[in-house]
C-alpha cells in the first residue's frame, strides 16, 4: 500500500515539475516578446511624433514609459530565478507567473495605444488628397453661390423678412467660409512643408469643417422654398380647422377658459397676412396651432368638469378632518405600544403622514382639488389599515396568561377587553367614513 501512495506522489511531483518548466519557458518567451514590442513601439512613437507632433502622441509616450518601468520589474524577477541563491519551487512559480502577467499587460497596453494612433497617422498620410478635395469642393460650392442668391431674392418677394432670417445671409456666409477653407488648405500645405505637423493637421481639419458648413448652408437655402410651401399648405388646413373649432365652441360649456381661448384663436386668425401679401408662414402656423390647441384643451376640460363636478373646499376639508381623526387614533395606539407594533402597521402609518403633508397646498387650486380629495381619503384609508394591523400585532404579542387574567377579572369569561375597546374605536371610524360620504 505504501508503494502505491509513493508512486502516486512521484507522479504528482513529476506533473507539477512539468508545469513549472512550461511556465518558466513561457515567462522567458514573454520577456523576449515584450522587450521586442517595446523596441518596435519606440520606433512607431518616433514616426508618429514626426507625423503628428508631440501633443497627439503623449498617450503612447506615457504608456511606453510605464511599460518600461514594469518590464524592469519582470527582468529583476527573472534574474532572481537564476541567481546563486537557491529558491523554493513555490517562489519560482510565483515569479514566473508575475513575469507572464507583466509582459502580457505591457503588450496589450502598447497595442491599444498604437491602434489609437493608426487613424491619425492614416489621416496624415491622406493629407494631400484631403487638401485637394477641399479645394475642389470649394470650387464646386462657389458655383452654387449665384443660384443661392437668386433663390433668396425670389423668396424675398413672397415671404416676410422674419421668415427669411435663417437664410437671408446664407450666401454671403458661405462665400466667407469658402475663402476660409481655401486659405486653411494653403496654410496646412505650408505648415506640412515646414515640418509643423500639429499646426498643419489643425488647419486642414478646420478647412474640412468649413467646407461641410458651406454645403449645409447652401442646402438649407434650396430646402427652404420647399419647406415654406409645405408650411403654407399646412397653414390652410389649420385655418379651416380653427374656423370649425370656433363654430363648435358656441355649443361648448360657457366658462371663462373657453371664452378666452376662443377669443385668442379669433385674434390669431385675424392676424394672418392678407392673401397675396408677404407673410411668414412658419410664425403664423406656430401661433395658430398654439391657439387651436388651447381651445381644444379648454373645451375638453370644461366638458370633463361638467361630468365630474369639482368638489368644494369644505368637502375636501371635511375629508381631511376625518383623515386627521383616524391618524390621531392610530398615532395614539402605535405610540402607546411601540414595542409590539410590526413593520406593516408602521409603514402604512408613515405613508399616511407623508401624504397628509401635501394636501393643504392642493386644496386651493381647482386643478388639484380632486387630487387633494382623493389624497385625504387615501390618508384615512391608510390610517385605518395601520390601526387594524397595529391591533393585530398587539393581540398576537400580548401574553396568553395576561389575556386569561383579563378575561377572569372582567367577569363572565369575557376575554380580550382591549379588543372590545378597539371594536368601539373601529366602529366610530367606520361611522365617520359614512358621515364623510354624506358631505361629498
Amino acid at each position: 500500500m505504501a508503494g502505491f501512495w509513493g508512486k502516486r506522489k512521484r507522479e504528482e511531483q513529476a506533473a507539477q515539475a512539468a508545469q513549472d518548466a512550461d511556465l518558466a519557458r513561457k515567462a522567458e518567451q514573454a520577456l523576449v516578446a515584450a522587450d521586442e514590442r517595446i523596441r518596435t513601439a519606440g520606433d512607431e512613437l518616433a514616426f508618429a511624433e514626426a507625423e503628428l507632433g508631440l501633443s497627439l502622441t503623449k498617450d503612447l509616450t506615457a504608456a511606453l514609459d510605464a511599460v518600461r518601468t514594469h518590464l524592469r520589474e519582470a527582468f529583476q524577477l527573472h534574474q532572481l530565478n537564476h541567481d546563486e541563491i537557491p529558491d523554493t519551487d513555490e517562489e519560482l512559480r510565483t515569479r514566473d507567473a508575475r513575469i507572464v502577467q507583466l509582459c502580457e499587460w505591457a503588450e496589450d497596453l502598447l497595442d491599444e495605444k498604437t491602434s489609437a494612433l493608426a487613424e491619425s497617422i492614416a489621416k496624415v498620410r491622406r493629407a494631400p488628397q484631403v487638401r485637394e478635395k477641399v479645394r475642389s469642393d470649394a470650387e464646386r460650392l462657389s458655383a452654387r453661390l449665384p443660384q443661392a442668391r437668386e433663390i433668396v431674392e425670389r423668396l424675398a418677394t413672397r415671404y416676410a423678412d422674419s421668415a427669411l432670417n435663417q437664410i437671408h445671409n446664407s450666401a454671403d456666409e458661405a462665400e466667407q467660409l469658402i475663402a476660409f477653407a481655401t486659405h486653411g488648405a494653403d496654410v496646412a500645405e505650408r505648415r506640412r512643408a515646414a515640418k509643423q505637423n500639429e499646426e498643419a493637421n489643425l488647419a486642414l481639419e478646420t478647412a474640412t469643417e468649413a467646407i461641410r458648413r458651406v454645403g449645409a448652408l447652401l442646402d438649407a437655402v434650396e430646402d427652404f422654398e420647399i419647406e415654406a410651401l409645405r408650411a403654407e399648405s399646412t397653414l390652410a388646413e389649420v385655418v379651416a380647422d380653427s374656423r370649425g373649432d370656433i363654430i363648435a365652441a358656441r355649443n361648448a360649456p360657457k366658462v371663462p377658459a373657453v371664452t378666452e381661448a376662443t377669443t385668442e384663436l379669433e385674434k390669431a386668425l385675424e392676424s394672418l397676412a392678407p392673401s397675396g401679401s408677404r407673410n411668414d408662414p412658419f410664425a403664423e402656423l406656430t401661433r395658430l396651432r398654439t391657439a387651436n390647441t388651447a381651445l381644444d384643451d379648454a373645451i375638453a376640460k370644461a366638458q370633463y368638469r361638467i361630468q365630474n363636478p369639482l368638489p368644494s373646499i369644505a368637502q375636501v376639508q371635511h375629508s381631511l378632518d376625518d383623515a386627521d381623526r383616524q391618524l390621531g387614533v392610530a398615532r395614539g395606539l402605535i405610540s402607546g405600544h411601540r414595542g409590539w407594533i410590526g413593520a406593516d402597521a408602521r409603514t402604512r402609518f408613515a405613508e399616511a403622514e407623508r401624504l397628509r403633508i401635501d394636501i393643504p397646498e392642493l386644496m386651493a387650486d381647482e386643478d388639484t382639488r380632486e387630487q387633494a380629495l382623493s389624497g385625504a381619503r387615501r390618508v384615512a384609508q391608510l390610517a385605518a389599515e395601520a390601526l387594524q394591523l397595529a391591533q393585530r400585532d398587539i393581540d398576537s404579542a400580548r401574553p396568553q396568561q395576561q389575556q386569561q387574567d383579563w378575561g377572569g377579572g372582567w367577569g363572565g369569561g369575557r376575554r380580550g377587553g382591549g379588543g372590545d375597546v378597539m371594536g368601539g374605536i373601529m366602529g366610530g371610524l367606520v361611522i365617520g367614513s359614512i358621515l364623510d360620504g354624506i358631505f361629498d
